[in-house]
């Protein structure tokens, strides 16, 4: 389990692209957040990210509300909803295999 205090390093959004790849069609740090702790929309790049080696921990850069988890495992990948009120691919986003 991923937990903030041991996160390895703190960035930005940026840093979920390779992550959230095979999750979501596109480049997912274009995809718009909506804070369901403070009611803030940005993209999800704008987002401050704690990572570590088992995956990340998204928050909202203006309350730091968890709003997502992001876990990697033999598995796969799986993206755990925590304050994520809504996420959307703003039109002209790419898609694969659209």
């Amino acid at each position: 389990m991923m937990r903030a205090e041991n996160a390895a390093s703190v960035v930005d959004g940026n840093a979920l692209a390779g992550l959230l790849a095979d999750v979501f069609a596109g480049d997912v740090t274009q995809y718009v957040g909506l804070c369901g702790g403070c009611g803030s929309s940005a993209p999800l790049a704008e987002a401050v990210v704690e990572l570590d080696d088992v995956g990340a921990i998204v928050r909202c850069r203006y309350c730091r509300h968890t709003l997502a988890t992001v876990l990697r495992s033999p598995e796969g990948v799986r993206f755990v909803v925590a304050a994520l009120q809504a996420f959307t691919a703003p039109v002209g986003v790419s898609r694969a295999g659209a």
